[in-house]
């Protein structure tokens, strides 16, 4: 790859101290390129092997244990030494297909150590250190004989002080990792907490902020976090019990272990001087392979319109429903909006029930009589619209190459696959199973209750978005998806990978006047509240989610705020967080090509927020405003010139509000024309 250069590996030390020095030996210490973050690696008077890290000289995380549980009185935590050190440096850039950046530098200093124990087994611990954060991973000894077990992640995370953090508590396993992040003081964490990544924590007032993440999971079990059993300020890790053999997380055949052991999924510390700089990051991304797939040209990132999440509304229609004449309105709808693809969700095929029930009997390839899926593929096709179909995953399963391959046949785009709701060791291997499989038959994939990202979208491009994220539906049904809650997703569930929130309700409702309704349901805040979700939030299949009817106008044209629709990239080339707390309000900057895109959103507080875009190339923009008017619906367009000497945008925020902004730069001139 161009400007890439080969990961070196040093020999630094062929030995130790033995065990009854390692108390006194200096620790093993790996700086980042740029000197902002380090990560040193000691052992206690035990033989246990500890971690600590800092940044920019403040200590982050205390000596923090490290080690494996492989079975119930088997760990490999205490009395190691360390055996060899291998240093190591990689620089290069990458494509990513779709997401925040076009291309992305992946650029770390890596130490890899070796810990024996007293008979003599191997414990790999490799970490790197990136100018935005840590990671650590273990390579797992092949056992003396039988299956590769692991019992638990011991994995420590200890804090010097009572951070501010923010949390999602699970509570239990088998769940869609959907619910609100919480202000908690680290002193609150409790062991019978179960902790979502990612755990988001500020260190002070500003000083760093950090973020408990996982990249690369593969063959193994999801990681939680717990608050931890000694009492301590910080956090221990939880797997994902594998539902055959609850007492343990992972086992793997012995034929499918490499000789020198396995590598488990990389534990993250993402940093940062500040929420936004954790936003910006693709650590998350840059721990995973790079993609196998060599043409990546069908890949193409977008908007589409959905018919579930307004109940199939289609007023114009005489017989609203899953039936051919409401798909082809909304195939209309997203032509006119310029919209690249239409989902038809739950209930298009024989024995889908509509309710995401599953059902044995269900036939995964046959429409349901009244839905004339041929003719609507072909209908959509001349519009210049692609279609998507949902699937629930245990359809799918058992006849995944079949079903693919026929979808690809019928000119289908992509599919949404609902309802996996675990991340124990075999859904893991189905989530990469099905990724190679789709991208054998060029399909795209939306993953709904799914697990959290990890990274994939590095490795498989084709995977464009998941949920994992308490998004617009429950609007259908509850009072949950206020403007704080939107405000604190960027900093939270976000950073570690697209969320499909499903945005673009048009029904806005301040929220003291909000009322449930599952069919045509409202949203907290005002229009532009969900306009800038187009930028901020990150989606390579972003939903405009709302029923057809409403994106139109009095007099047949579009709604006020549905150019904005039209015209918002789904993916991007750059990003730039300007300003935000978590909580309380985020702007976010995006680029696509030469244009650029702002999105701004606040809680329940209105504000006026002084942005800055000294970012910007000196030259003079065209900007197009949409912001907040008198009523919740209401959209105010303007057009505004960017002075290239005046580098501030002033906007004004209603509580529960927002803007989006398009900014324009002057053509480019062309060589040998006049001035």
């Amino acid at each position: 790859m161009p400007g890439s250069r080969a990961l070196v590996l040093i020999v630094a030390m062929l030995a130790f101290a033995p065990r009854g020095e390692a108390a006194t030996a200096a620790p093993l210490q790996l700086q980042s390129p740029g000197g902002q973050a380090t990560v040193a690696l000691s052992l206690d008077g035990e033989g246990q092997a500890l971690y600590s890290v800092e940044w920019n000289g403040t200590q982050v995380l205390l000596p923090s244990p490290l080690g494996l549980q492989l079975g119930p009185d088997d760990r490999l935590d205490r009395g190691l030494r360390v055996v060899d050190v291998r240093h190591g440096s990689h620089d290069s850039t990458y494509a990513l297909v779709a997401g925040k950046a076009s291309q992305v530098r992946d650029h770390y200093r890596q130490m890899e150590v070796d810990l024996a124990d007293a008979g003599g087994r191997r414990l790999g611990v490799i970490l790197r250190a990136y100018d935005d954060g840590i990671a650590l991973r273990y390579r797992v000894p092949l056992p003396a004989k039988g299956d590769l077990v692991v019992k638990e992640d011991l994995t420590g995370f200890l804090f010097p002080r009572d951070y501010a953090c923010w949390m999602l508590n699970l509570g239990t396993f088998g769940t869609s990792h959907e619910g609100e992040y919480d202000r908690f003081a680290a002193a609150k964490l409790r062991p019978m907490h179960l902790i979502e990544l990612p755990l988001v924590c500020r260190t002070g007032d500003g000083e760093a902020s950090f973020a408990i993440a996982e990249a690369d999971l593969d063959r193994f079990a999801g990681l939680y976090l717990s608050g931890r059993g000694d009492g301590r300020l910080g956090v221990e890790a939880r797997l994902s019990p594998r539902l055959d053999e609850r007492s343990i997380a992972v086992r793997l055949p012995r034929a499918q272990v490499a000789p020198e052991g396995h590598l488990t999924p990389w534990r993250v510390l993402m940093l940062g001087d500040s929420p936004g700089a954790l936003v910006e990051s693709n650590l998350v991304s840059s721990l995973n392979p790079p993609t196998p797939i060599k043409d990546t040209s069908w890949i193409r990132p977008g908007k589409t319109a959905w018919d579930w999440w307004s109940g199939g509304l289609a007023p114009d229609v005489p017989d609203p429903g899953m039936n051919t004449a409401t798909i082809k309105r909304y195939i209309d709808h997203a032509a006119a909006l310029k919209l690249e693809y239409m989902l038809i969700d739950d209930g298009w095929y024989v024995g889908s029930l509509g309710n995401g029930a599953y059902n044995p009997d269900a036939d995964i390839l046959r429409p349901v009589p009244q839905l004339d899926l041929p003719a609507l593929v072909a209908y959509a096709r001349e519009r210049g619209v692609g279609i998507w179909l949902w699937a629930h995953w245990k359809s799918l399963e058992p006849r995944m190459d079949a079903v693919f391959a026929a979808y690809r046949d019928m000119g289908i785009q992509g599919v949404k696959v609902d309802f996996m709701d675990r991340d124990d060791q075999e859904m893991v291997e189905f989530f990469h199973r099905m990724m190679a499989s789709a991208a054998e038959h060029r399909l795209m994939l939306d993953l709904h209750g799914a697990y959290r990202p990890t990274g994939l979208n590095r490795t498989w491009p084709n995977f464009l978005t998941q949920e994992g994220v308490l998004g617009a539906e429950y609007n259908k049904w509850s009072r949950r998806i206020t403007p704080t809650h939107n405000v604190t997703l960027p900093f939270t569930r976000m950073l570690l990978g697209p969320m499909d929130y499903t945005p673009g309700g048009f029904r806005n409702v301040a929220p003291a006047q909000f009322q449930k309704s599952f069919v045509g349901p409202q949203v907290m805040g005002t229009r532009a509240h969900q306009l800038a979700m187009f930028v901020v939030y990150e989606s390579a299949l972003q939903m405009v989610a709302d029923s057809p009817d409403v994106y139109v106008g009095e007099a047949g044209g579009l709604a006020p705020g549905a150019d904005f629709l039209s015209i918002v990239p789904a993916t991007w080339d750059e990003t730039r967080v300007l300003a935000g707390e978590i909580g309380e309000y985020i702007v976010v900057a995006r680029r696509s090509g030469r244009d650029w895109y702002i999105g701004a959103m606040t809680n329940e507080s209105p504000r006026t927020l002084e942005v800055p875009l000294d970012f910007l190339p000196a030259a003079d923009y065209q900007a197009t405003l949409w912001r907040d008017g008198a009523a919740a619906t209401d959209v105010r367009r303007e057009e505004r010139r960017i002075d290239a000497a005046n580098r501030t945008l002033k906007l004004e925020l209603s509580g529960g509000g927002g803007a989006a902004v398009h900014l324009v730069p002057p053509a480019p001139r062309i060589a040998g024309s006049a001035r």
